[in-house]
């Protein structure tokens, strides 16, 4: 297994409208449509190379969906590798284009492992209107 680069952070948010001015307008990240088979409330921002992803949430809570993504190149050699050394992966909602699972560290800390098959397309996730 090789790890490249970290792909994406996920943040907690309360209130989408305010995040995505903060995001948006303050810090000038280009909002980009999250994939089509998330049926939840997320705003994605494009930072070239890496993603923020806003999570909305009604308030913190013990099982949290924060995390943050390591990207590899074979996504099927890392499950093997981490279940080789008694890892618990995890599926989890399917991106067109990617295949990914979660593991946790030992203190329970969310750690999605991810391989892009091909580059992410926002336009490609667009809801039909």
């Amino acid at each position: 297994m090789q790890i490249t680069q970290i792909d994406h952070c996920s943040v907690v948010i309360s209130d989408v409208e305010r995040s995505r001015r903060f995001y948006r307008d303050i810090l000038g990240l280009k909002e980009i449509n999250k994939p089509r088979t998330f049926d939840f409330t997320v705003l994605w921002f494009d930072l070239g190379n890496h993603h923020i992803h806003l999570l909305l949430k009604d308030r913190p809570d013990t099982i949290s969906p924060r995390h943050f993504a390591l990207r590899v190149q074979d996504a099927a050699a890392a499950r093997t590798y981490f279940r080789e050394h008694g890892v618990t992966t995890q599926e989890t909602t399917p991106i067109p284009g990617a295949d990914r699972f979660f593991i946790a560290d030992p203190d329970g800390n969310r750690i999605e492992i991810i391989q892009w098959l091909r580059p992410y397309s926002s336009e490609e996730n667009a809801r039909p209107r």
